[in-house]
């Protein structure tokens, strides 16, 4: 029997679009001991979870809990618990994840309409009120900053247009949540979900979730649940079960009430990050967080055109988190770079999909890799890379760019 040899990952530096490297704070919390799922000191993890997500979504709803599962399961499970069967769903596409919720949808059973923007731009607010209003959707499923593309959608007002034509308002703010304002009261969102790999730099596995009354309501008309655990008088709802059985939302919620109606095993490690993770963003101040996050960006972006390199999509609503490099046409699809400073410097920096596989490269400023001797440890190094495949850059330029920036905060 080969038992391979002791667990020993490389040193890296995760630059890419994520996962990044996640908290050291984080990893001690993950090692701390299994209690119970039941077990008094564990439930009061449980609620002290959802006290936290609430002030880092910026909401009082009741309903904010953990989907176990990478940021997708969070996805599939607002998803599939607001639509149903034949309901009508509209889904502004401007990347690639728009895609992915189209087609959650449609696996669902939405009858889904899609509208697209091109890859580095995004929608006008009066461009998707005027789809809600010709198409009367009951679901509006939107990404908030789509990585693939590196751009940020606005959605303030968006809510508001839903609430008018009587349209729930789902938003995946997987890549924004900890590093860029997502303000789930003040902007009416229904339903909210994300992850932790990216701005919150935990580890992927549990998904932050968010719902409210609106939401609530629609899930609860579908309300179920199993027969081995249904209290005496239960009586099921009329509306059709939630597929999934695994991401009801409905069961889940039971299990995060006081009720603690059995549905899984909560997992506990996960439990235990997600709170730290919380722990962290909260302590160091949202505001503060977004403004490190802001500064990271703009003395790379910065450091990158002195270098003579070109940035990708519309500059006033690029994510504060990741940017978009176009890749020189010395250097072809990219991938050489890209392996040279893995290889040569332990830095990872990401590529793209669809249209913009190969076009350009995604560098991202997340969580505990947002950080300024990362960034100019990373100027440092696809500079040098840089020279190595044959792209002509000024000696120091991006590293002196980048030093600016922070000298000016």
């Amino acid at each position: 029997m080969d038992l391979y040899g002791e667990l020993d990952p490389g040193s890296r530096l995760l630059m890419g679009p994520g996962p990044v490297d996640v908290y050291p704070r984080v990893l001690r919390a993950m090692s701390a001991p299994m209690l119970g799922q039941f077990d008094p000191e564990f439930t009061e993890y449980m609620s002290q979870v959802m006290a936290l997500y609430r002030q880092v979504y910026r909401t009082e709803n009741q309903w904010t809990f953990l989907v176990n599962g990478t940021a997708r399961a969070g996805i599939e499970a607002c998803l599939g618990s607001l639509i149903a069967p034949g309901d009508k769903v509209l889904v502004p596409r401007f990347g690639r994840f728009g895609y992915l919720l189209e087609e959650i949808c449609r696996r669902v059973g939405g009858v889904v309409v899609t509208r697209d923007q091109e890859w580095g731009q995004v929608f006008d607010l009066a461009d998707i009120a005027a789809s809600i209003a010709e198409h009367k959707p009951k679901v509006v499923a939107m990404v908030h900053g789509d990585t693939s593309t590196t751009m940020a959608q606005p959605l303030e007002g968006l809510g508001a247009v839903c609430r008018e034509h009587d349209a729930l308002l789902y938003v995946d703010a997987t890549a924004t949540l900890g590093g860029m304002p997502v303000e789930v009261d003040a902007w009416q969102l229904d339903a909210v979900s994300a992850g932790f790999q990216k701005c919150m730099s935990g580890p992927p596995g549990s998904s932050p979730v968010t719902i409210g009354e609106r939401a609530v309501a629609v899930i609860l008309e579908r309300k179920h649940i199993e027969g081995g655990i249904q209290p005496d008088g239960y009586v099921a709802t009329n509306g059709p079960a939630i597929s999934s059985n695994y991401l009801d939302l409905g069961m889940l919620m039971d299990y995060w009430s006081p009720l603690r109606l059995n549905h899984h095993t909560e997992a506990t490690s996960m439990l235990y990050a997600a709170r730290e993770c919380a722990r962290v963003v909260l302590q160091e101040g949202l505001d503060t967080g977004f403004a490190r996050h802001d500064l990271a960006s703009r003395a790379l972006r910065a450091g990158l055109r002195a270098m003579g390199l070109q940035l990708f999509g519309d500059p006033v609503h690029r994510m504060a988190n990741v940017t978009g490099v176009l890749i020189p046409e010395v250097c072809g699809n990219g991938e050489q770079v890209r392996s040279q400073l893995l290889g040569d410097f332990g830095i990872e920096i990401g590529t793209s999909f669809g249209p913009l596989a190969g076009t350009i490269w995604r560098i991202g400023t997340m969580g505990h890799v947002c950080r300024k001797p990362n960034v100019l440890r990373c100027m440092n190094a696809l500079e040098a890379v840089l020279r190595r495949n044959g792209f002509d850059t000024p000696a120091n330029a991006g590293i002196d760019a980048a030093y600016e920036v922070y000298s000016e905060s």
